[in-house]
């Protein structure tokens, strides 16, 4: 597929060199392209461009910078770059503020998610949540000693599910559908969860996993 990366940070390029690995073809949106300039000289196969050439590119298109800017970039991406667009959301609400005890402020509540609220103002975009309960380094074929680890998605369109599902399962996930957009309510704050370990005992290296 013709991927598109909103963002430039560590999700956005460990993803980017997913996408890459695995055959697709990739264009990197950002704001200040030079942040990205030394990332896609080693990584050959890829571009870097605007938020906007980014969405016009990509037949997937993933949403990966800070939660609170996450409307602004696909504002910028162009509402019209993005009509039909499976997006996978990749983003958690944390606001601006240092955790207490090892466990983050979120700014969304228990009753809103942030998906949510994005698929409010892009009723156009086919959102799936993805790749938010876990750290950058073990997005891509994770090895975990207890063995494949489970990726929580949502969203209201059954066939961009499906496709994300396809994605997971290239890059080493189990994959478990929790329904439709609401569910981003319980799912965003895993990366709560995920996050304690590593606050608490300096511990990134672990993921989630689903048992029947």
């Amino acid at each position: 597929m013709k991927v598109g990366i909103l963002g430039s940070g560590d999700v956005a390029k460990a993803l980017g060199a997913g996408f890459l690995r695995h055959g697709h073809e990739l264009l990197l949106g950002t704001r200040t392209p030079s942040k990205l300039a030394d990332w896609a000289a080693g990584n050959g196969k890829s571009a870097v461009g605007s938020f906007e050439d980014a969405a016009k590119f990509a037949e997937l298109l993933v949403l990966a910078v800070k939660g609170a800017v996450a409307a602004d970039a696909l504002r910028a991406a162009g509402k019209a770059n993005l009509v039909g667009k499976l997006v996978i959301d990749a983003t958690n609400p944390i606001a601006d503020a240092p955790p207490v005890n090892g466990v983050l402020k979120f700014f969304t509540n228990l009753d809103e998610s942030l998906m949510e609220r994005l698929q409010r103002e892009f009723p156009d975009v086919r959102f799936v949540k993805a790749f938010n309960s876990v750290g950058s380094t073990c997005m891509v074929n994770p090895q975990f000693r207890g063995g494949k680890p489970t990726m929580f998605i949502c969203g209201n369109d059954e066939s961009a599910k499906k496709t994300i599902t396809g994605v997971l399962e290239q890059f080493g996930w189990e994959t478990t559908d929790m329904g439709k957009a609401e569910a981003a309510r319980a799912i965003e704050p895993l990366c709560m969860l995920w996050c304690i370990p590593g606050f608490l005992r300096n511990d990134w290296t672990h993921g989630f996993k689903l048992l029947h």
